[in-house]
């Protein structure tokens, strides 16, 4: 798998954080908030600094006045580690810039995959971990002769002082093609105002205009390059989508390299670069789902239908269950009739072989009349001289 030009990306960087909002101006007392004085056993070294080793690198504009900074943690050991953090107003624009710098990062190390191991999603190298929580990105980096697992330890303890927010990525990421996979070396792109420098061959991208009012997630899979534009309006995505088509014809005319699938799916422009074939293009839009929730902002106009679909289920999930009730209770009534029947048959049976054993008469009764006294039915009895 091919990945970013390190030149290239940088100069997407800029242009990506060009629609961040700013904290001109933070008090050193709102910065502090952001570096609690002890971690375990390790001790903040001094005040904390601007973030200039994020701006230096050119993920962070060098102009862009923002809530953060970078400070050193030390201990009575060897143990010494830089912190740095940025706060965001918003969970995914602190995820984006996780996403960049791994993008960063993986020009020299292929191996660089977002997990969920540190924070909601993050990453580690040998000499270092960034991860983001809430509305904050932090990368720590060790500077002394820590081992791995008191580098874990201090990573985890200064993630607890963190408010983990919503604990989620964007939603956006989620929908790319094998998701799974995918989040794992996705870029992610808020409110952007520009996303040709991803793909700098591919004029087509210039006809895409958001006004920083839509997002991008782009990913590089095996398959091919996977580029996802949510505009958050529905007039957005149709202006957009007659220009992007338009635009590519044009090219197709011209001979000019253009997106080998192309597809609008819901309020997202779905493209696809580098794939093997159309077919190959294809599967991989396919994969692409939109989900949209609707939430009306006066009354819902297809209120009655609703009301309708939910009598319908309620009445027939009644019926279902008094039907099935009404099975139950006759099959139990069967049984227990069956059973009394059963037993009433075994009793009469029983008194019956009763009666076959104990009497001469085959089963009927017979008066004794022989066995008959005087004291048992005296007026029953002839007397003396009387005849039968």
């Amino acid at each position: 798998m091919r990945f970013f030009n390190f030149t290239v990306l940088l100069s997407a960087l800029l242009l990506v954080f060009t629609a961040l909002s700013a904290f001109a101006g933070t008090p050193n007392a709102e910065v502090l908030q952001l570096f609690p004085e002890s971690v375990g056993s390790l001790h903040r070294s001094r005040l904390p600094d601007s973030p200039e080793a994020l701006k230096q690198q050119g993920v962070l504009s060098p102009s862009q006045a923002i809530l953060g900074g970078q400070v050193e943690y030390a201990g009575k050991t060897n143990e010494k580690f830089l912190v740095e953090v940025v706060r965001f107003n918003q969970e995914a624009e602190a995820y984006s810039l996780l996403t960049i710098v791994a993008s960063t990062s993986r020009a020299n190390n292929h191996n660089v995959e977002l997990t969920g191991a540190y924070g909601t999603a993050g990453f580690s190298t040998t000499d270092q971990i960034a991860f983001f929580k809430g509305l904050e990105f932090i990368r720590i980096t060790s500077l002394g002769k820590a081992n791995i697992t008191g580098f874990d330890a201090f990573v985890k303890s200064f993630s607890e002082t963190i408010d983990k927010g919503e604990a989620d990525i964007p939603a956006l990421v989620k929908h790319l093609p094998d998701s799974e996979q995918s989040q794992k070396t996705a870029l992610f792109l808020p409110r952007f105002t520009s996303v040709q420098a991803l793909v700098p061959l591919q004029t087509v991208l210039s006809s895409i205009e958001t006004q920083g009012d839509g997002d991008a997630a782009y990913v590089q899979t095996a398959s091919g390059k996977v580029l996802v534009v949510e505009y958050h309006t529905p007039q957005l995505a149709k202006d957009n989508d007659e220009r992007i088509i338009a635009k590519i014809h044009e090219l197709w005319g011209l001979g000019q390299p253009a997106p080998i699938g192309y597809r609008r799916v819901g309020n997202y422009s779905v493209f696809v670069f580098d794939a093997a074939d159309e077919a190959t293009a294809k599967q991989l839009i396919d994969q692409v789902k939109y989900e949209q929730v609707v939430q009306w902002l006066g009354e819902n106009p297809n209120i009655l239908k609703e009301a309708e679909r939910r009598y319908v289920e309620t009445t027939l999930g009644v019926f279902i269950s008094v039907l099935k009730a009404s099975g139950f209770a006759l099959v139990g009534c069967l049984g227990l009739g069956g059973l009394i029947g059963a037993l009433l048959f075994s009793r009469r049976r029983s008194r019956q072989t009763a009666l076959e054993a104990y009497s001469d008469a085959g089963g009927m009764l017979r008066l004794n009349i022989d066995e008959m006294t005087p004291q048992t039915d005296p007026a029953r009895l002839l007397g003396p001289g009387q005849k039968a």
